[in-house]
């Protein structure tokens, strides 16, 4: 299996690359500082590591070329005021379509899932104000997805910890989880976002998640 990660370098995205590597696979790992990912604890020759612009389309376009699954673990400003969550799929999604590529496992947040009534939590009256800007980035991400022909899958975590996999977790389809502790380890997160990707699970389906 070949994947191709964008956002490669943060917190999730490096767990990512280094968890695919472990099971074997072959990983692009995309991104402007993709350098930092060569070292002694990942050189590996089934690791091609691509330098690129994410609203270049050649270099998107060359960077999903071999791939079977596409994940996507962008980040970007928490202030709305940096448009890379919803912009940066938008660019994944049209190379995608041009290049007949199906499967795409990619990272929004808990505001995107349902709440109770069927609305979605961020637009709960007590939904915090500090997270609305973002919310509404990822919610546009979502929109994305949803209106494309994709295989789509859409991790919908609340905090997460700059730690390794436990491999304590629940997830749930559409909802948050139950119990919801609020948080999930980012090497838990990359675990769930790539058996998600190996296994076709949640396909064209939320995921809220939590560690226990």
């Amino acid at each position: 299996m070949h994947i191709t990660v964008f956002g490669a370098t943060g917190q999730v995205g490096k767990r990512i690359v280094q968890q695919a590597l472990n099971k074997g696979y072959f990983v692009t790992a995309f991104g402007r500082n993709v350098e930092s990912l060569i070292d002694q604890d990942n050189l590996n020759e089934k690791l091609t590591a691509q330098k690129g612009y994410l609203f270049d389309e050649k270099d998107v376009a060359k960077a999903i070329d071999k791939a079977d699954v596409i994940i996507s673990v962008l980040g970007g400003a928490s202030d709305g005021s940096d448009k890379t969550r919803s912009l940066g799929i938008k660019q994944i999604i049209t190379q995608m379509q041009k290049k007949g590529k199906k499967r795409i496992i990619a990272l929004g947040g808990m505001g995107v899932l349902n709440a109770e009534d069927n609305t979605l939590l961020l637009h709960a009256d007590d939904y915090p104000e500090e997270y609305l800007a973002v919310g509404l980035e990822h919610l546009k991400a979502f929109e994305l997805l949803l209106e494309s022909n994709l295989d789509w899958t859409f991790f919908c975590p609340a905090d997460i910890h700059d730690k390794d996999e436990t491999g304590i977790f629940i997830t749930s389809i559409n909802y948050a989880p139950d119990p919801n502790h609020f948080r999930i380890n980012a090497g838990d997160l990359a675990m769930a976002m790539l058996k998600a990707a190996t296994n076709q699970e949640y396909v064209q389906q939320r995921v809220g998640i939590s560690n226990y």
